[in-house]
């Protein structure tokens, strides 16, 4: 009998120790669910009033330093005297360098400039290739350019009036993480933003956050559109941005969106019944022509996993239309063992109810989580090949 006390004594302690583990938050992933548990997770955030992101360092820029050292020049040091940065034609600043394991879960930004010469990459661990590379606004949802941004409130991603872009995307990091900014263009851009992160352990079965940009203006004839190939590893797919213009009159969203994985060749396991299905919309955002002045207009929705707007763009003389979607695949990921290949099809109609295959303007931004190393990237779009004629 004391024998198998002693080990239902053991046992209990076991269990018990095991039960604490499990309630231990590691305070990466945060919602509503778990808000109230406390963790060991450090918060730390970098801005230009804290470029180390070092407790106790914020606020510190002198008026001999300061970005808006003018404004400030009557009240000094903490007083919001180095709330941006400029990046010189053709450089590429770094925005953040953190070191040890954690997670980046919030980054804010607003940006001037040409947002497709504004090129923004992560890269995890001191790897070579960034996993994390897209021009910025494709990256927030919103690829048509500054002072053409949509109003989204979605779970991944928010933009917020004006130009206030928001990634809630979690980014886990062991080692380190390196965030930069490189700029393009001809002339200076200035930056606003702030990364916040969390110091932590990072689980073991906890994934790379990644994200590439595409680009074909104008996409061939009777050719697919790629969103992303070459994923090769063990992931899975979270979401799908799409910026459409359309050159031709009429629906332009027929296209079907297809998902090759773990080995498929010709033809896919999960295959969509149109892009404005993809994107949980229905019946061509409700497409309507007013056979007046033949103008059209759509129902614009953001939601928190889906979303479609219209970029209404009085200036345009090329007659394209321009349209902006986005898909995030947080409650249903798809996994994939191997290897990924995501394409959509551009189809619109002709006569006798046959379907027309388009000569669109399609540029995407493709997200998953992966275990590394994972495959480099297509050398990006030269600049001209970027930039919204």
């Amino acid at each position: 009998m004391n024998h198998t006390f002693k080990l239902l004594v053991v046992l209990l302690v076991v269990i018990a120790a095991s039960c604490q583990n499990v309630q231990k938050h590691d305070g990466i992933s945060n919602d509503l669910s778990n808000l109230y548990m406390l963790s060991d997770a450090q918060t730390r955030s970098i801005s230009p009033e804290n470029f180390s992101g070092e407790k106790g360092k914020g606020g510190m820029a002198t008026l001999e330093e300061g970005s808006a050292a003018n404004a400030a020049r009557d009240l000094g040091q903490g007083w919001k005297v180095n709330p941006y940065v400029k990046i010189p034609a053709g450089e590429t600043f770094t925005m953040a360098k953190i070191e040890g394991s954690g997670a980046i879960q919030h980054i804010w930004m607003t940006i001037t400039g040409d947002y497709r010469q504004s090129i923004f990459r992560i890269y995890w661990d001191d790897e070579e290739n960034p996993s994390v590379e897209s021009p910025v606004g494709d990256f927030f949802a919103a690829g048509w350019g500054n002072g053409h941004e949509p109003e989204i409130n979605s779970q991944a991603i928010c933009v917020n009036s004006r130009s206030g872009l928001n990634s809630y995307w979690i980014m886990p990091f062991r080692e380190g993480a390196h965030v930069t900014m490189e700029n393009l263009a001809d002339k200076e851009i200035v930056l606003y933003y702030q990364i916040t992160y969390a110091l932590a352990d990072v689980p073991k079965d906890a994934a790379y956050f990644h994200a590439v940009f595409n680009r074909v203006n104008p996409l061939p004839d009777k050719e697919d559109y790629t969103i992303v190939e070459n994923i090769k590893g063990k992931g899975h797919y979270v979401g799908t941005y799409l910026a459409h213009g359309a050159r031709s009159w009429g629906w332009w969203g027929e296209g079907e969106i297809k998902f090759f994985m773990d080995g498929d060749t010709d033809f896919p396991t999960i295959c969509g019944t149109g892009e404005e299905d993809y994107f949980c919309g229905s019946y061509g955002y409700e497409m309507l022509i007013n056979r007046e002045d033949s103008t059209e207009s759509y129902t614009n929705f953001s939601s928190p996993y889906t979303g479609f707007h219209r970029i209404e763009n009085p200036d345009d003389q090329t007659g394209m239309r321009w349209f902006g979607q986005y898909r995030w695949h947080i409650t249903d990921p798809i996994r994939f063992e191997s290897d990924l290949k995501v394409t959509i099809q551009s189809l619109g109609w002709q006569s006798g109810g046959r379907y027309l295959p388009l000569k669109d303007d399609l540029a995407s931004v493709a997200y998953w989580y992966q275990l590394e190393p994972h495959s480099a990237f297509p050398e990006l779009p030269g600049r001209d090949e970027l930039v919204i004629r």
